[in-house]
């Protein structure tokens, strides 16, 4: 198998939370960044790893899958896709940080069977492939981590700068963007943060969809042990603090959720 082909780490059928409809969501292994919330630390690395479970099994964590397999793999949920409006969604990791000819060509296998095809990025990833994407996907969940490119850096390991630039090349090509936003109290919670950020896509002319606010959660933090890495944690917002970022945010958006 070619060594451009990307690794997989888990296909997710009955998806209800990546998108419209009932949808399959097909993990990809390998993220420019490294959030230190992150709650997927299996799928930082692009390479295959291995995980220990508390019985001592080794488990590995990672495959390769050919475009033939991943397009018959979701296609026997079509009809519940037509059914529920849903589809298919391809997250991460990073999706388009995978190789450039790969990932095009599966969603060009996708469009011509007439699934719907979501995109869930940090938008680190090379402009051209945003680019060409927007002629294939329905939609954008797109995770805007902090419009402050110093404490993106600080918190992701890199700059926002492809970031911004890539959310305005999706505007420019009128695509659906559902925003989705991390929430850290202290970090990225307060009136300011929220103004800033909300202004930023206002002069940019960025059309969201959906706002969608995401509080900072300690499920599956137990996996670093498991990687032999350490985890980091953070303060978990309360409902309260939740509520008054999504007041602050619909001054700017009618659609806002808790949750995504």
């Amino acid at each position: 198998m070619s060594g451009r082909t990307p690794y997989v780490f888990n296909i997710q059928h009955f998806s209800t939370h990546d998108g419209p409809g009932v949808r399959t969501t097909i993990f990809f292994k390998g993220c420019p960044l490294r959030c230190e919330w992150c709650h997927n630390p299996e799928s930082q690395l692009f390479t295959p790893e291995t995980m220990t479970g508390k019985d001592g099994k080794i488990e590995r964590v990672g495959r390769q899958y050919t475009i033939d397999e991943l397009v018959d793999d979701v296609l026997k949920d079509h009809m519940i896709y037509d059914q529920s409006g849903g589809g298919v969604t391809l997250s991460g990791g990073e999706v388009l940080a995978m190789d450039h000819d790969y990932i095009m060509e599966l969603v060009r296998r996708l469009d011509e069977q007439e699934i719907s095809i979501g995109i869930d990025t940090c938008g680190v990833a090379a402009s051209r492939t945003v680019e060409e994407m927007c002629d294939y996907a329905d939609f954008f969940l797109y995770d805007l981590k902090f419009i402050d490119d110093d404490l993106h850096k600080r918190y992701t390991g890199g700059s926002n700068h492809l970031v911004l630039k890539n959310l305005r090349i999706l505007a420019k090509n009128n695509a659906r963007i559902f925003l989705r936003l991390i929430m850290l109290p202290g970090i990225n919670t307060d009136k300011d943060m929220i103004e800033r950020t909300m202004l930023w896509l206002r002069a940019n002319h960025i059309p969201v969809e959906q706002v969608d606010i995401l509080p900072y959660h300690k499920y599956g933090m137990d996996k670093y042990a498991k990687l032999g890495r350490k985890a980091i944690y953070f303060d978990v917002p309360s409902d309260e603090q939740m509520q008054e970022v999504k007041a602050e945010i619909e001054k700017f958006y009618d659609n806002v959720t808790i949750g995504g």
